[in-house]
């Protein structure tokens, strides 16, 4: 059954686009992220306008972090505060990359600049994360145990910093400067990319802010839901390019497949995990990259001479 889909102005098959968000449900069950950085790449491979998947992108993250925030607030590993001080810094975030997504869309930029994004970001972490994943199942093959983390509570730059804080949870004393900025950059990235931020969030708590293991990932989906709720609303209202058709299929999907996602997840070990995400996100990579540096199939456009017309 094909429908039609108003915001992206296009046809596209029920079944292929549920099939899409059951994979990404999939994924996000396996290695608990949220799928925006998945999805949105997905989507403009399948034809959908890059503005419109990068704004439903962001309604599908919102769907697909609320479960896994409110089932870590019940087990308590949501810090409140950290959350709030870094979802401050997101909103500002937001609000100026929903700002300056209009503008490159004015300028014709939005596309090319929101491909460029992804294949450098998705680069930078897929490599990092496969060298990370590999040394860590190099050191467990080699002493029979995972490598341990830095611990918590240890700190060098950040403690020089001024506006101290007690974070209770956290159990930590340090400036509310650096989530700030960290929660700026969330934000930001979330309006430009339509992704949550989780994979840029997460590493920072733990190596920059040194924030506990145990509620890194709760306290970073406390915030992603807002955040990326924020740029929801601001790309619905502002671009108008917020699909809810396409968004409500592609989270009934995602619904399915994260619950099978979740099951397979608990057969697989953490470096496993790691190493197959790392390859995923760089074999994105690569094929945006290539998009970027080969000819279109379509070299002419009449969008431009009409509007100039």
């Amino acid at each position: 059954m094909n429908l039609y889909l108003p915001i992206a102005e296009m046809s596209v098959s029920v079944a292929m686009y549920l099939a899409l968000g059951a994979a990404v449900g999939f994924i996000s069950g396996i290695f608990g992220v949220g799928g925006g950085i998945l999805l949105t790449p997905l989507l403009t491979f399948l034809g959908v306008p890059t503005a419109v998947a990068v704004a439903t992108g962001n309604a599908h993250v919102v769907a697909s972090s609320v479960s896994g925030a409110v089932a870590q607030y019940r087990r308590n590993n949501i810090d409140v505060k950290m959350g709030l001080i870094m979802l401050t810094g997101g909103l500002v975030g937001t609000f100026i990359g929903v700002d300056a997504v209009r503008l490159l869309r004015k300028a014709g930029l939005f596309e090319v600049t929101v491909s460029l994004s992804y294949v450098t970001f998705l680069g930078v972490v897929g490599t990092l994360m496969m060298v990370e994943s590999l040394n860590t199942w190099h050191q467990s093959q080699k002493s029979g145990t995972p490598r341990s983390a830095r611990k918590s509570g240890q700190h060098s730059w950040v403690d020089k910093l001024p506006l101290k804080m007690r974070f209770h949870r956290s159990k930590l004393y340090i400036s509310v400067l650096p989530p700030i900025i960290i929660g700026m950059f969330i934000g930001f990235m979330s309006a430009i990319m339509g992704i949550g931020g989780g994979f840029v969030m997460i590493p920072a708590m733990i190596y920059l802010l040194r924030v506990p293991t145990g509620v890194v990932v709760g306290t970073s989906l406390f915030q992603i839901v807002f955040v990326a709720a924020f740029a929801t609303i601001l790309h619905a209202v502002q671009n108008k390019t917020v699909d809810v058709v396409l968004a409500a299929i592609l989270m009934a999907g995602g619904v399915i497949g994260a619950q099978f996602g979740t099951i397979a997840g608990e057969r697989l070990k953490n470096e496993q995990m790691r190493i197959l995400l790392a390859a995923l996100v760089l074999i994105i990579a690569g094929r945006m990259g290539y998009d970027l540096v080969t000819a279109p199939a379509d070299l002419f456009s009449l969008s431009t001479a009409v509007r100039g017309g």
